[in-house]
């Protein structure tokens, strides 16, 4: 399987203009490659997908491409409200190089089951690339089920699922139902803080946002998952619990703003990012709220 183990979703760097920061951005492509990861994940949420023109989209994907060189494989987000507006951008990212691409059910216009069953088979249709459904109902306001997740595994419509729903008890059957049907369906987890119980349930991976503060700690925790090590499994967890409050301690924050916000303002914090500035319309971290921020990653030993 070519798409598993730790996977981060890239957070990008903006100017203090909300241009792209290529010097810092080639720092953490980098940086998350020499810790190890598997892949990559480009223009998912903590890539900001929905903030980003279609040439900051296109500026991205190409800008990524050259600085990974082939080193690891590199999923890329499609997402976008409608079919037609997917395929489009899907048909960016295959003449750009991407090795697969993201894609969630539509927003916006309220739709069915068998209309986001039609979407993901129009997109494979359409583009001769590994297609992965991104589970995330937070944000498109409604779960894939798992019936149809497996009805379009064995059509071959779809090759992978990165799960964002938070929902452990549908992950876990879904991997069992995957195992027991003997589909090759590769099953990454979005979570942070339980990995460790997605890697027992089955997952074949993790794309953490918190991995672009640290890899390393999920380099390792898979590594260790691989050789069987649970008590060290969970040790590392335990490690990337705390550090994973660096999105919660803040005040006055929300959404994206507290969590990608952290992100960035953690790698600047860490010398990777020269700025942690959001894309608009969000605010970033200033003051105490870098301060607090501060304090977990030296929590941790992060930061000295």
């Amino acid at each position: 399987m070519k798409f598993r183990g730790v996977i981060p979703p890239v957070v990008a760097p903006l100017t203090t203009n909300g241009e792209l920061d290529l010097v810092s951005y080639e720092r953490h492509v980098n940086r998350l490659i020499d810790a190890g990861v598997d892949g990559l994940f480009i223009l998912g949420s903590s890539g900001e997908v929905v903030f980003s023109t279609d040439e900051r989209r296109r500026q991205i994907i190409s800008e990524t491409m050259r600085i990974v060189e082939g080193r690891v494989p590199v999923m890329v987000g499609v997402i976008d409200t409608t079919t037609p507006r997917v395929i489009e951008q899907a048909k960016i990212a295959q003449e750009l190089g991407a090795d697969a691409i993201v894609a969630t059910a539509p927003f916006y216009a309220i739709v069915g089951p068998k209309d986001i069953e039609r979407h993901f088979r129009l997109i494979k249709q359409a583009i001769d690339l590994p297609l992965f459904a991104y589970d995330i109902p937070v944000c498109v306001h409604v779960k894939l089920s798992t019936d149809m997740i497996l009805d379009l595994a064995r059509d071959g419509v779809l090759q992978g699922v990165k799960d964002s729903s938070g929902d452990d008890v549908s992950f876990r059957n879904l991997a069992m139902l995957r195992s027991e049907l003997g589909l090759d369906l590769a099953l990454l987890t979005g979570h942070e803080v339980v990995v460790d119980g997605a890697y027992m349930s089955g997952a074949d991976g993790c794309v953490p946002g918190l991995g672009n503060v640290d890899p390393k700690v999920y380099v390792e925790q898979w590594q260790a998952a691989q050789a069987g090590d649970w008590d060290r499994v969970r040790e590392l967890q335990d490690y990337a619990s705390r550090l994973m409050r660096i999105t919660s301690v803040t005040v006055g924050e929300f959404g994206f703003g507290a969590g990608v916000g952290a992100f960035k303002t953690a790698l600047m914090l860490l010398g990777v990012f020269e700025t942690n500035t959001m894309p608009e319309p969000i605010a970033a971290l200033e003051g105490g709220n870098v301060e607090v921020v501060a304090g977990v990653l030296r929590h941790v030993g992060l930061l000295s």
